[in-house]
C-alpha cells in the first residue's frame, strides 16, 4: 500500500518542530523535507505543497493563507494550525471529540482548521454543557487559563530562557484588553451568544495548560451540582467515542486539593475535572499546550483524515 506523503510547511516553528518530532520515526507515512536553504523559496515550497497528500501549515496567518494559494491541485489536504480559518464555514474544525458530526467532517474534509490551545480546553468544557442543555447560550461566562511559556512560540521561549527579567519568575496576566485572539473561535464553535470574560496567565514553566470556567449553579438550567455535571461530562465523552484517536478523559472524582497546570506535559491527551460546592462550580481542562493544544491535535487530525 502506498504511503501518504506529508509535508510540514513551517517546520522550524514551535508547532512545526513538535509535529516533526511526532512524525519523524513513523513508518506509515513518507515525510517530505525541504532543504534548509530553500525553506523560504516559494518555488520549492510550491512543488512540495503540490506533491504532498497532506500538508501541515505551521505559519502565521498571512503566510498560511498564501500557502494554500500555492496549491494548484484538488487533492492535497491541509491542516492549518494558524488562527486564519478557525471560524470559516468552509474549513472543518479539527476537534473530533466534540460530536460525531465533527469527527465525520474531519475524516472527509480537504481543509481542517486546528484548534487554538486556550480554546481547546475552554471549548471541551463549554460545548457539552450547551449541547446537553445545562448551560444557556446567553450565559455570561468567566474564564481563566494558565499556560507555560512555550505557548508564546519561539520569541517567548527565547525571552524566558535567555532574556528573563525579574517579573518573569512569577505568573503574568496578559490579554488585558479582553480581546484575546481565541475568543471568536470559542464563540463560533460553542454557540455562546456573549463573548466570555477571559484572562490568560503565563508562568515560568515550559509547557502545560489548565483552563477553568467558573459557573453559578443558580444560573444553569435545573440547578445541577458538581457531581451531576461531572457525570454528564463522563457520559458525553464516553458514549460518543470508542475510537482509538479519542483523547479526552474525565476525572472519576470531583476535584479536591490542587490541580497542576503542567499535568500531562509531553502527552497528547486532555483531562477534565469538575470541582466546587452546592452553589458554585468550576470545570478545569488540563493538557499540554503543545500536545492536545497544538501539535498533538494536528497529528490526531492527520490520523483521522488519512485513516491511519
Amino acid at each position: 500500500m502506498k504511503k501518504p506523503k506529508v509535508f510540514i510547511d513551517g517546520r522550524e516553528g514551535t508547532t512545526g518542530l513538535q509535529i516533526f518530532d511526532r512524525l519523524g520515526n513513523r513508518s506509515d507515512i513518507e515525510l517530505l523535507l525541504i532543504d534548509e536553504d530553500k525553506r523560504k523559496d516559494n518555488k520549492e515550497r510550491k512543488a512540495l505543497l503540490n506533491k504532498a497528500d497532506l500538508v501541515f501549515l505551521c505559519l502565521p496567518d498571512v503566510a498560511a493563507i498564501e500557502s494554500v494559494s500555492l496549491i494548484e491541485n484538488n487533492l492535497t489536504r491541509v491542516i492549518d494550525t494558524s488562527t486564519a480559518r478557525r471560524t470559516s464555514p468552509d474549513w472543518a474544525y479539527g476537534f473530533s471529540e466534540l460530536s460525531k458530526e465533527h469527527l465525520e467532517r474531519v475524516r472527509h474534509a480537504r481543509f481542517v482548521a486546528n484548534p487554538g490551545c486556550h480554546a481547546a480546553g475552554i471549548i471541551a468544557s463549554v460545548y457539552p454543557l450547551i449541547k446537553l442543555g445545562i448551560m444557556p447560550e446567553d450565559y455570561l461566562l468567566s474564564i481563566f487559563s494558565l499556560t507555560g511559556y512555550s505557548g508564546g512560540g519561539k520569541a517567548m521561549i527565547k525571552t524566558y530562557t535567555e532574556e528573563k527579567t525579574p517579573d518573569m519568575y512569577a505568573p503574568r496576566l496578559y490579554g488585558l484588553d479582553l480581546k484575546h485572539k481565541h475568543l471568536p473561535e470559542i464563540q463560533y464553535v460553542t454557540g455562546l451568544s456573549n463573548p466570555p470574560l477571559f484572562c490568560p496567565i503565563v508562568d515560568d514553566y515550559y509547557s502545560g495548560m489548565a483552563t477553568t470556567i467558573m459557573l453559578h449553579k443558580s444560573m444553569l438550567n435545573d440547578n445541577p451540582n458538581p457531581s451531576y455535571i461531572r457525570q454528564a461530562f463522563e457520559e458525553y465523552y464516553k458514549e460518543r467515542f470508542k475510537e482509538r484517536e479519542h483523547q479526552i478523559f474525565v476525572s472519576p472524582e470531583l476535584g479536591s486539593g490542587t490541580l497542576s497546570s503542567n499535568w500531562g506535559a509531553g502527552e497528547d491527551s486532555m483531562r477534565i475535572t469538575v470541582s466546587g460546592n452546592d452553589e458554585q462550580i468550576i470545570v478545569t481542562a488540563q493538557f499540554d499546550n503543545l500536545g492536545k493544544g497544538a501539535a498533538g491535535a494536528a497529528v490526531q487530525n492527520m490520523n483521522i483524515m488519512l485513516g491511519i
